[in-house]
């Protein structure tokens, strides 16, 4: 199993290394901006999709054989979409919109190979306890969720924020497995093979 991984987000890489696959990481560089009318379903599999393609036209010139697997996660409330915050005071203005409330977490993923490309969307709801100023501010402040769509990570501190979730937990994280899965099975990787792929060092 040969798969390169585009995506630089180190949660990926991480979900990736607990699955014990021998992953290349390459990072693509692409335009993210919104385009008119696009929705924020629409905008997650193009970006996905997009990163996968950038990255399969550089390694197919080298190997055949190899899938590329690429994702991109948004948070959405109120119809809008909430991507990385640009600093501190705008993960506060994120965070104070979803506090109280549920909002939907949206990843695209894309894998191209063997003639293939496949693409999905997985959609989580989460709820976040209600906040106090003092709490956001304190929260946006760790830095924690400083790179990350809606300025939190359910895998770390920002653990306290969530009262419950409704779908794929790892969606939230930034690469919902199952899905994955279903789409490798599609490209040929059955469970079992994925289960046994060579263990990273």
């Amino acid at each position: 199993m040969d798969i390169v991984l585009a995506s630089g987000s180190p949660r990926r890489y991480d979900l990736r290394k607990n699955l014990g696959w021998n992953v290349r990481v390459i990072v693509p560089e692409i335009d993210e901006h919104v385009l008119p009318k696009e929705t924020p379903e629409a905008l997650c599999v193009r970006l996905s999709t997009e990163k996968a393609a950038k990255v399969a036209d550089v390694v197919s010139k080298n190997k055949d054989g190899i899938l590329v697997v690429a994702a991109d996660t948004i948070v959405v409330v109120d119809g809008d979409v909430l991507g990385k915050p640009s600093g501190e005071e705008e993960s506060v203005h994120m965070l104070k919109r979803l506090q109280g409330r549920a909002h939907d977490v949206l990843t695209g993923v894309s894998v191209i190979g063997k003639g293939k490309v496949l693409s999905g969307m997985e959609r989580t709801k989460v709820s976040f306890r209600s906040l106090d100023d003092e709490a956001v501010r304190a929260y946006a402040a760790t830095g924690e969720g400083a790179d990350k769509a809606g300025a939190y990570a359910i895998q770390g501190k920002g653990s306290f924020l969530v009262s419950s979730i409704e779908g794929d937990y790892f969606n939230v994280v930034g690469l919902p497995l199952c899905r994955l899965s279903l789409m490798l099975e599609e490209m040929g990787l059955s469970l079992p093979q994925l289960w046994q792929a060579k263990k990273v060092p």
